[in-house]
């Protein structure tokens, strides 16, 4: 009995993967950070409709905002589908987790990128209306501020951490999506960011890519990503990132000096800024768990780009 028993910890232990550490002082306990709370972590979807959210410009990148519900198109698995509710979504409040890579790699400019971070969050937030959390990743990752809409509070976290170790991105964009963001109900009164800082090498993690992806399109998070790789040569870690923005509709920035690091956040800022919703009931419905293909389109407007999430997951029943 006490073998079974010793083996059915080692399997939870396993079940729950990699759990942040919490600084003393933060939102969480380090003894709540190991615990898998089912109730907690479980993603709740609607499974009579779909939320796709989403901003639509010209080819020279500059947003178009004037359009209308009738000038979009929706399919899934290429049938077309019909727009039950169409919103411009420039006042939804925001729920931004930036992750922040603190590895080797970004030591030499590491400083700069706390302060282009916390620019960033300075812009973009509106207090008492959207939250940030921040996360550090490297050999593991740690919760270092909570959601909060305390400026002051987020900046002095992100001006403690410290670089060193290696990279768990993965970790990172799973914990953040499935602990934080999708936690924030009801689903469709949030849009939820990950902003993302790192050269994309992950060397540590224990879910994969793909898992990491799903993690963040159930929880309806679009992710932006900005490299760290100045060296002007593209890289695997440069794929990641744009493959992470490309499928959950958000944007991959490459700056080549750590003085255009502001800019890329200041771009990031003006996306958030001036997006569309679209809500539509999934004909046929499904609910067998699996990944379904969706195509937004601006009708006949080929100068035009949609960017937007690539599909979802439907719910299992």
């Amino acid at each position: 009995m006490r073998q079974a028993a010793w083996v059915a910890l080692l399997a939870a232990l396993v079940a729950a993967g990699q759990q942040p550490r919490a600084r003393s002082g933060g939102a969480q306990s380090s003894q709540q950070a190991v615990q898998l709370d089912d109730e907690r972590t479980r993603i709740v979807l609607d499974v009579t409709r779909v939320n796709i959210l989403f901003t639509v410009t010209d080819r020279k990148g500059r947003f178009i905002t004037n359009l209308t519900k009738d000038d979009f198109e929706v399919y899934e698995d290429k049938r077309p589908q019909k727009i039950l509710e169409f919103t411009a979504e420039t006042d939804l409040p925001l729920r931004i987790a930036l992750l922040l890579d603190t590895s080797n790699s970004v030591r030499p400019r590491f400083r700069f990128i706390q302060e282009a971070a916390i620019e960033f969050l300075n812009s973009v937030m509106r207090p008492r209306y959207d939250k940030a959390l921040v996360v550090s990743f490297d050999t593991n990752v740690e919760l270092v501020a909570d959601l909060s809409d305390d400026l002051e509070k987020l900046a002095a976290a992100i001006r403690e951490l410290r670089p060193g170790g290696g990279t768990s991105l993965y970790d990172a964009i799973y914990f953040a999506c499935r602990d934080k963001l999708a936690q924030e109900q009801p689903r469709h009164k949030f849009r939820r960011a990950v902003v993302v800082l790192s050269d994309g090498e992950d060397n540590q993690s224990r879910v994969t890519r793909e898992q990491a992806l799903e993690m963040a399109q159930k929880a309806d998070a679009v992710i932006y990503t900005i490299s760290t790789n100045i060296t002007r040569l593209d890289t695997d870690g440069d794929k990641v990132l744009r493959y992470l923005a490309s499928e959950t509709g958000g944007l991959a920035l490459f700056p080549f000096k750590v003085e255009d690091l502001a800019q890329s956040f200041e771009n990031i800022a003006n996306e958030l800024r001036h997006q569309y919703n679209i809500f539509y009931r999934p004909e046929p419905l499904r609910t067998d768990g699996r990944y379904q293909p969706v195509d937004v389109r601006v009708k006949g407007r080929r100068d035009l780009v949609v960017r937007a999430r690539k599909g979802y997951y439907a719910p299992r029943l």
